[in-house]
């Protein structure tokens, strides 16, 4: 069963429409200076909130090591999602599973060319627990986001890794809504996807019945 993570979460309402919608993980994202930034003194309430089983992530970007640990102690975070240009050895020291985002142009601009390559990937074994493809384009403020090549996906998903290491755990990002998420799932059969703007009545804001749908979609296409 794929997973879903419901990312830009702000406020305990939103955090619980998606739990009980069905989402496995409320995403929240700690990057100053963005549509759907929030601190650690709004998150920590929030998380203590949610149900057992439930994993609450955190988004960073380029922070330092020391502040990442003590905003994931001080909110009660299971997991570590790192959106900007963290080297593989920035990524070691955690006790919390990693999650690395590999970031690719939209579809019609590939020019039949891949986005990424093996090399790109493999930096992050041993450290990153998964990797998650979102679109190289700013961060949405509200208005749609163009997918990423399902099928790159796809690739990532089943491409044999060197020795007896699995392949990667791909967590599909970028433009799902609930009418295509179905689909995106079906082609890349990726092991989660991330949804943020899809669902949202504003940015920051998250619509019920968006995110029902959302979560619906994917856990019957999958």
């Amino acid at each position: 069963m794929v997973r879903v993570k419901i990312c830009g979460i702000t406020n305990r309402e939103d955090a619980l429409t998606a739990v009980e919608a069905g989402a496995d993980a409320p995403g929240f994202i700690f990057v100053e200076n963005t549509p759907r930034f929030v601190t650690p003194e709004q998150v920590a309430p929030v998380v203590r909130a949610l149900p057992p089983f439930v994993t609450p992530v955190g988004v960073f970007w380029d922070h330092p090591a020391g502040h990442v640990k003590a905003v994931a102690e001080a909110c009660g975070l299971r997991a570590l999602q790192f959106h900007g240009d963290e080297k593989p050895e920035d990524l070691t020291g955690y006790a919390l599973p990693v999650i690395k985002t590999i970031k690719l142009a939209p579809s019609d601009h590939l020019g039949g060319f891949p986005p990424w390559t093996g090399v790109v990937t493999e930096r992050y074994r041993g450290c990153a627990a998964a990797l998650l493809l979102d679109s190289a384009a700013r961060w949405s403020e509200g208005e749609p986001r163009q997918p990423i090549e399902w099928q790159v996906a796809r690739d990532l998903a089943s491409r044999p890794r060197p020795g007896p290491t699995p392949p990667w755990k791909v967590i599909l990002s970028a433009g799902l809504t609930p009418e295509n998420v179905g689909r995106a799932i079906a082609t890349a059969r990726p092991y989660a996807v991330d949804v943020n703007s899809g669902v949202e009545a504003s940015p920051g804001r998250k619509d019920p019945d968006k995110v029902w749908r959302f979560v619906a979609e994917a856990k019957r296409a999958s």
